[in-house]
């Protein structure tokens, strides 16, 4: 028997598995942010956009519907580095791993964003920001340690207000830059000193308002630990109310200014503003604690209506529409240009076939026949002149005139026969010698 056949598992089909898989990957991942760039982008009819986020060594393929894109602020395009928030999914029609975008923004400031709330997740888990950490100010003040700029605002609020509610309190100043590359070492190096120093009963620690990027040295790690291991209570003071710090998180009291923080260590001693202070405190962090759960299920709520509602199955449909609009377009594009390309092959072979063009190669390979005879027999004829020269010169070489020519000459009998020796003449006999110019007759008168 097949090991298949005795099997009792259920048998997937394709479909069943890719909505498996979808179901696991929405129900798991639910929302992420992430940064990357953008490529194949495709703005389509239906007011969707289809589009791939990338870095150096992965891609993903993304989805944004049109009920979410007409509130991007941004006009993405291919090479833009964005930051996203999307929801993990699968294109079950091509099996395809994807990511749902519900927000997009431009990768600058929004990549800041990300990084606080990375680090502030992983800081909370350490338990940085716990409130069984938090000390309590303490009752009676009589000494304020400030670490901020020396000659910015802040400082100048805070002596401003202790001045005015309470000349008797001592300030120390521990002067560092609150802006820039150098300026999380410096604050963290200021508070560890006054903490070695141990010369204050508080510390306040801030800055005036600005950007999340000049507020950005209060968001490092460097300070934030700084803050938590500090023995003395640390009042955080960092811009203005509506800005949020790191340092707020960590500090034992979060004040919404720096003349706000000096308005805490200079208040009222009595047992009533001392609780009543308390028990805001609490009641702020258990308000927060609160807004912070009831946010998360919020969230969860908001997801599983999302996975139920109709608009979801009517997007996953566009989207589908749409891939088939795009193989449609493909597969007709890809028709014409083979139907063209058979088209020009005919052409070309109609055009071989043609008489003019057969006339046309008989007398192209006629003048190269002609041509190719005419320089075969003036080859042939100058290797038959030089050839007849060479046999002139060593016949001429051979030849008795040559001999002649050199001072020699040839003797001849009556009869014309070449006289080679003494014994062929006789005493009177009539003799002729050729030489070079002409003939000398002679008659022999002696033998020697």
């Amino acid at each position: 028997m097949n090991q298949f056949t005795n099997s009792k598992q259920h048998i997937l089909k394709v479909s069943e598995l890719t909505k498996k898989v979808r179901f696991l990957l929405e129900n798991e991942l639910h929302t992420v942010w992430l940064t990357g760039e953008i490529s194949n982008f495709i703005a389509a009819s239906s007011g969707h956009w289809y589009l791939s986020l990338k870095d150096s060594k992965s891609q993903v393929r993304c989805a944004m519907f049109k009920g979410n894109n007409r509130y991007v602020r941004i006009k993405p395009g291919n090479g833009q580095q964005v930051l996203v928030k999307a929801r993990v999914s699968l294109y079950e029609p091509r099996g395809d791993f994807q990511l749902i975008i519900e927000q997009m923004e431009d990768a600058g400031e929004g990549l800041l964003r990300q990084k606080f709330e990375q680090l502030k997740t992983e800081l909370q888990m350490e338990g940085l920001f716990d409130h069984r950490y938090k000390q309590v100010l303490p009752e009676f003040v009589q000494t304020v340690g400030i670490v901020t700029s020396s000659t910015g605002a802040a400082v100048k609020d805070i002596l401003t207000v202790l001045k005015r509610r309470n000349p008797g309190i001592k300030v120390i100043i521990y002067p560092t830059l609150v802006q820039g590359e150098q300026a999380a070492e410096q604050i963290s190096d200021a508070i560890y000193t006054a903490n070695e120093r141990d010369e204050c009963d508080v510390l306040i620690v801030g800055r005036g308002g600005g950007s999340l990027e000049d507020l950005w040295s209060f968001n490092e790690e460097v300070v934030v630990r700084a803050i938590f291991d500090c023995d003395i209570p640390v009042i955080s003071a960092v811009g203005h109310e509506i800005d949020t710090s790191l340092s707020d998180y960590a500090a034992d009291v979060r004040a919404a200014t720096p003349s706000a923080a000096a308005e805490l260590v200079s208040q009222d001693n009595s047992q009533l503003q001392k609780q009543l202070s308390h028990y805001r405190q609490r009641l702020a962090h258990l308000i927060e604690y609160k807004m912070q759960v009831a946010h998360r299920k919020q969230q969860q709520l908001n997801h599983a209506l999302a996975l139920t509602h109709p608009e979801q199955k009517l997007n996953k449909q566009q989207q589908l529409t749409d891939e088939l609009h795009f193989r449609l377009t493909q597969s007709a594009h890809r028709l014409t240009t083979q139907k063209q390309v058979n088209l020009d092959l005919l052409s070309q072979r109609l055009h071989s076939t043609s008489l003019i063009h057969s006339v046309a190669s008989l007398v192209e390979k006629h003048t190269q026949l002609s041509s190719r005879l005419q320089r075969a027999m003036l080859a042939s004829l100058n290797s038959n002149q030089q050839q007849l020269k060479d046999l002139a010169h060593n016949l001429n070489i051979i030849s008795p005139l040559a001999t002649i020519a050199r001072g020699y000459s040839i003797s001849r009998d009556e009869k014309g026969k070449i006289i080679r020796s003494v014994a062929n003449v006789e005493i009177n006999q009539s003799i002729t010698h050729q030489v070079n110019d002409g003939m000398i007759e002679s008659v022999v008168t002696k033998i020697r």
